[in-house]
């Protein structure tokens, strides 16, 4: 994903006991959709547990989810369904290479608050993950450091949000650019817990040579940390591990929707669609190289599901580069489909 030159501080405001019981009610008398009456004690026994819920908008609240295998805070924005009669499902939607800690995110670079007002179902972001890869890692990493993002995703938060806003259980999970090809590998890591998957311009083959110089300029280049903290050495069983060409058998279940345009200008790659000329430059450049790259890796994964007749939906439009107007169409047209796999 094209790097963004600005970067967004967010402030964190925590929230507990009766604070965030009367937040809760202002919530609710302002019309606003009610969270569940577990809240505010959402907790699993291995000690990750709602820190703090704050209203953010109409139908949006903010949660802080603790993590006990990051020891850590992590913010989430979280969308609520259009009608909070009965429990939905929840689709956890993912930023892409910047984690939510840039100016590159779903809110801020597409209509998804707007698209996602009448719809019935909870739409979960996390804020933080940069160049993670949303993997676990095998090493904490001096600039990184420690990163259990697939425990996190798969194993401690869903039950915080089934409690939390008291969800039918149903999961859906869809990124961008590398998290693209980390939601592909949540699936691999947690079979059962995601019923319907959204992977839009990523590279699953991360152990070819155009994928591993993919993954190193992303977490080694922009990242600034060690590749190698990751998966391991390169070339090693945590790499193969990790790439869902290779364990593509172990994608069987949900359903999918998969696309990557072919890098050339389209419709979003003019003056009109952006007002920087740099930053224009680097969308049809840049991102025209990096979409090319993504279809040549979806065309191999779309080979090897085919192979083990695994169904999927693949999307590959004629034109388009590596750039949120594209993705924000590509979630619009694969949300039906996503949506009835898990009964949103």
């Amino acid at each position: 994903m094209i790097q963004h030159r600005l970067s967004v501080r967010r402030a964190r405001v925590t929230l507990t006991g009766a604070v965030l019981a009367g937040v809760i009610t202002a919530l609710t008398l302002a019309a606003a959709p009610a969270l569940a009456d577990s809240e505010p004690h959402a907790a699993t026994p291995d000690g990750t547990r709602l820190v703090s819920s704050a209203p953010a908008g109409r139908q949006q609240v903010s949660l802080v989810v603790h993590s006990a295998s990051m020891n850590r805070d992590i913010p989430l924005s979280v969308l609520l369904p259009a009608d909070t009669s009965r429990p939905h499902p929840t689709l956890y939607l993912l930023n892409g290479a910047g984690g939510g800690e840039d100016a590159a995110t779903w809110r801020k670079r597409t209509d998804v608050v707007q698209f996602f007002a009448d719809k019935n179902v909870n739409v979960v972001t996390p804020e933080l993950g940069a160049y993670s890869y949303y993997t676990d890692w095998v090493s904490d990493d001096p600039t990184r450091g420690r990163n259990k993002w697939s425990t996190f995703l798969g194993t401690e938060l869903p039950p915080i949000i089934d409690k939390t806003l008291a969800t039918n259980g149903r999961n859906a999970v869809a990124g961008i650019s590398t998290s693209a090809t980390a939601v592909l590998n949540l699936v691999v890591d947690h079979p059962g817990r995601f019923q319907a998957v959204g992977s839009y311009s990523g590279c699953a083959s991360v152990t070819s040579p155009q994928g591993e110089a993919y993954v190193r300029a992303v977490v080694g280049g922009r990242g600034n940390a060690d590749p190698q903290n990751m998966w391991g050495p390169y070339g090693s069983a945590g790499w193969r591990d990790h790439d869902p060409v290779l364990n593509a058998a172990r994608l069987r279940g949900p359903t999918y929707w998969i696309s990557a345009a072919t890098g050339l200008p389209g419709r979003y790659d003019t003056p009109t669609a952006t007002t920087d000329l740099g930053d224009l430059v680097d969308q049809v450049v840049l991102g025209g190289i990096i979409e090319a790259a993504t279809n040549a890796c979806t065309h191999q994964l779309q080979g090897r599901m085919n192979t083990l007749g695994i169904p999927a939906t693949f999307d590959y439009p004629v034109t388009g580069t590596h750039s949120w107007l594209y993705w924000r169409d590509q979630l619009h047209r694969s949300w039906p489909k996503l949506g009835a796999a898990i009964g949103a």
